[in-house]
Parts: C-alpha cells; structure tokens; sequence
C-alpha cells in the first residue's frame, strides 16, 4: 500500500515545479512600447515619434487598429515580423529576436490559446489598451 503514497509524493512534487502562468497587464507592455516603439510611433501611439518626421511611409497610428475589433493575430505576426503583408515600406524592425523568454498562452481570436512570449504578449495588451473608440 505505498504506492499511493509515492504516486501522492510524485504528484506534489511536479506541481511544486509548475509556476502560475499569468497574462500580462497593459502597464508590462507599456515599458516595452516605451523602449522599442515610442521613438517611432509616439508615446500616444498616434505615429507621432521623434524619429517619425521625414519616415516614408509615416509610422501607423497605434491607436486605430482594426474595424471594432482588435487584431491580435495580425498585431502580433506584425511585430515579431512573421507578417508584413501590405505594409508599405520596411522601416519598422523585426523584434521577433527581442521577444523571447517564457511564454503564456494568448487566444488570438480563434479560441485556441497559443503559446506566445511574455513581452510580445505584454506589448499586445498594451496596444490593445490604447484603442480609441
């Protein structure tokens, strides 16, 4: 009758291993928007930057993205530069090699949770949390 025992040990000692998994909140994102996108896009996000003046094409609005619903999938495939279909000019760097570490899981609109890096993730929620509208 002690495998119940070691099966019981076994169990807490992987869930001792296991750390919570949170999703970042808009003020993570907020310091990685200012260290990697303010210079272009503005701190507003309004495409505004000090770096913006003479970029042809300007930095895109920030804050107008998507028809009423935020695009997830495309803000995050545009930034980690996995997805720059129709986007006039090539300006905007990749930050696909900046954002790496943990991950957490981010549905993307399509209900499957997707494993995606902490600061990618944290710069969606931020730029999700500047919509206007």
């Amino acid at each position: 009758m002690q495998y119940p025992v070691v099966t019981l040990i076994a169990a807490l000692g992987v869930a001792a291993c296991v750390q919570a998994v949170s999703m970042p909140d808009a003020r993570e994102g907020a310091a990685i928007y200012a260290a990697n996108c303010a210079q272009c896009h503005g701190d507003g996000g309004k495409g505004d930057g000090p770096w913006a003046a003479g970029m042809v094409p300007p930095p895109a609005d920030l804050t107008r993205l998507g028809n009423g619903t935020f695009p997830r999938a495309h803000v995050l495939s545009v930034i980690d530069g996995y997805d720059r279909t129709g986007l006039p000019g090539q300006e905007m760097p990749e930050f696909g090699l900046l954002l790496k570490g943990d991950t957490v899981p981010v549905d993307v609109g399509d209900g499957v949770l997707t494993p995606t890096p902490r600061p990618l993730a944290a710069l969606m929620a931020y730029l999700e949390s500047i919509q206007a509208g």
